[in-house]
């Protein structure tokens, strides 16, 4: 008996070092780039444009253009994705096939980003001849993000009791009605959870867009699909690395508003969980 305290205690202490070397490099992060980035989030920084070759100004434009292509790709990725989930969870057959198609969804959210990039710029831009557009860009991460929608939706779908599916079946209900009904409203929550999670990636992706919309600089905002636009992470890299003499604040403030879009949408995603399951009564 004291043997086995004293083993708990030991994997205990393990898993808070774990922890903490998770912990403080990520809030190292934080506090550097929000004790630099802080004094240059003004108003006119969150709503002008880019002036003298981006050495002031704002970045307004590169804040709506990756809202656009965060909307472009939840519009593509969260119907095609949830419909696959619900096909693997609820009708694809426990074959060979099935469960090739589950290792290589896994595989591909696994993927550099880079290759999505390549991708996208031979299919949408090349071969449908879509353009660098916030079309094709949106497409692009929409794919990128697909196998994380799948794979959360397809485990919140298999997370609901099986005896859900046999009490709605035994009253008459058909297979489509009990996954309509009672499958998808019990497992909403881990699929809104990994969706917005897969647009947290994709608002803070460079490579995809690099190949497919982004744009060096735009003094406009884009007026159609059809159009480049600028987008924060592709910002940040230009600002950091192409051109020279850059405020240092500047740099840093492009930082914290990008981690910030994204750690939003990570709080979004918790209290979302959060409430729903508070509503679960089992």
């Amino acid at each position: 008996m004291k043997r086995t305290y004293l083993s708990q205690k030991i994997a205990f202490s393990f898993l808070f070092l774990a922890t903490l070397l998770l912990i403080i490099p990520v809030g190292l992060i934080v506090v550097i780039i929000v004790e630099k980035g802080i004094s240059a989030i003004t108003w006119q920084f969150l709503t002008d444009i880019p002036r003298q070759g981006m050495r002031a100004g704002g970045i307004f434009p590169a804040i709506v253009g990756t809202v656009y292509l965060v909307v472009g790709a939840i519009i593509f990725a969260l119907p095609i994705g949830l419909l696959a989930a619900v096909y693997l969870s609820e009708y694809a057959r426990d074959n060979l096939l099935s469960r090739m198609i589950r290792l290589a969804i896994v595989n591909l959210a696994g993927v550099p980003s880079v290759v999505y990039g390549l991708f996208g710029l031979a299919l949408f831009v090349i071969y449908f001849r879509l353009g660098t557009s916030i079309l094709s860009g949106s497409l692009t991460l929409g794919i990128m993000i697909l196998p994380i929608i799948i794979t959360t939706s397809r485990e919140a779908l298999e997370s609901v009791p099986y005896s859900f599916r046999e009490v709605s079946r035994s009253l008459g209900a058909s297979k489509w009605q009990t996954i309509r009904h009672i499958v998808l409203p019990n497992a909403l929550p881990g699929i809104l959870t990994g969706t917005i999670l897969g647009l947290g990636r994709a608002a803070g992706e460079t490579a995809p867009i690099l190949f497919t919309v982004a744009a060096f600089y735009l003094p406009q905002l884009p007026k159609s699909l059809f159009d480049q636009a600028m987008a924060l992470p592709y910002h940040l890299y230009v600002i950091s690395t192409q051109v020279p003499n850059v405020d240092e604040k500047i740099r840093y403030g492009t930082a914290l508003v990008l981690l910030t879009l994204v750690l939003c949408m990570n709080l979004v995603a918790i209290i979302i969980r959060y409430r729903f399951r508070k509503k679960k009564s089992w």
